[in-house]
């Protein structure tokens, strides 16, 4: 991988194709592919909010010499623990190429930035525990709380 500085930047309409394949990328390591990939239209409802003003989701790209080799995407919300906002990442991806040369941390350092714009002063996510690659950098940057994340279908 050359050493041209990654590029952190939003989103763009243009960027559909190559985000629809990095999302693509990012759910099937999560285990949504095939049988079980997301339909087209929760991929068309998703881009839409992304590219959506009246929506409070973001996205990031990174942007490596003129390449899109990442993503992340964040919501801001209130939280009824403090009096601003905060941030919820629950997206981020680096492509397979592109891992170990600072991207993920670039695309954080971009939701944080992102964050300080709107008096934001915190952001959390969460992760696979068996995800140990992406583990080794969120323990440098942040404290884990050790909190597990449960989920129920009530339609």
């Amino acid at each position: 991988m050359p050493a041209t500085p990654i590029s952190i930047r939003p989103l763009h309409h243009d960027d559909y194709a190559v985000w629809q394949d990095l999302w693509a990328q990012y759910n099937a390591f999560y285990g949504r592919e095939g049988d079980t990939a997301l339909n087209d239209e929760i991929v068309a409802t998703t881009w839409k909010r992304l590219m959506s003003d009246e929506e409070p989701v973001y996205g990031l790209v990174a942007d490596l010499d003129g390449t899109l080799v990442g993503l992340t995407h964040f919501i801001f919300h209130r939280n009824l623990i403090r009096i601003a906002d905060t941030c919820y990442m629950q997206d981020l991806f680096t492509a397979e190429a592109a891992r170990g040369h600072g991207v993920g941390r670039k695309l954080i350092d971009g939701v944080a930035d992102a964050c300080r714009a709107r008096g934001i002063g915190d952001i959390y996510w969460h992760t696979q525990a068996s995800n140990k690659t992406a583990r080794g950098l969120y323990d440098r940057l942040a404290r884990n709380t050790d909190f597990l994340v449960y989920r129920t279908d009530v339609a």
